[in-house]
């Protein structure tokens, strides 16, 4: 008997953070309305608070972008920042109200990092990060 209560205790817990996920998910599919198409990925990480997450992403010349984040189903739940290879900072969304996405355009092909992390008073939850291109 107590094997099974912990097995729904388990499988409860899974739910609910699934359900949490796919509204995130949802919440940031909003941000990528047309004429923005998806890159057909989700980029996910679970983090606890003062861990940063990190995602490696090439973006092409002429093309113009949107980054859309979000840990909660909520405006502003993610702070962000993108970098060239050196390390430059080329956007931080602090100085934009933590704004959930942004749009974005390179002269010439970059590689680039994106950095993700969890506003202050917020323990623990999983980043959602959706790239989209505009259709031209």
């Amino acid at each position: 008997m107590k094997k099974l209560l912990l097995l729904f205790i388990f499988f409860t817990i899974i739910f609910q953070a699934n359900a949490q996920l796919d509204s995130v998910i949802n919440f940031c599919t909003k941000h990528l309305p047309f004429p923005y198409i998806s890159d057909g990925q989700q980029y996910r990480a679970l983090v606890t608070a003062g861990e940063t997450a990190e995602f490696r992403m090439t973006f092409y010349g002429g093309a113009t972008y949107r980054v859309v984040t979000a840990s909660e189903p909520k405006e502003n739940s993610v702070i962000f920042r993108l970098y060239d290879v050196n390390y430059n900072e080329l956007f931080s969304n602090v100085n934009f109200n933590n704004s959930t996405y942004w749009d974005f355009q390179f002269t010439s092909t970059v590689e680039c990092l994106i950095e993700a992390e969890l506003p202050p008073g917020k323990q623990s939850g999983f980043i959602i990060m959706f790239l989209g291109f505009k259709q031209q």
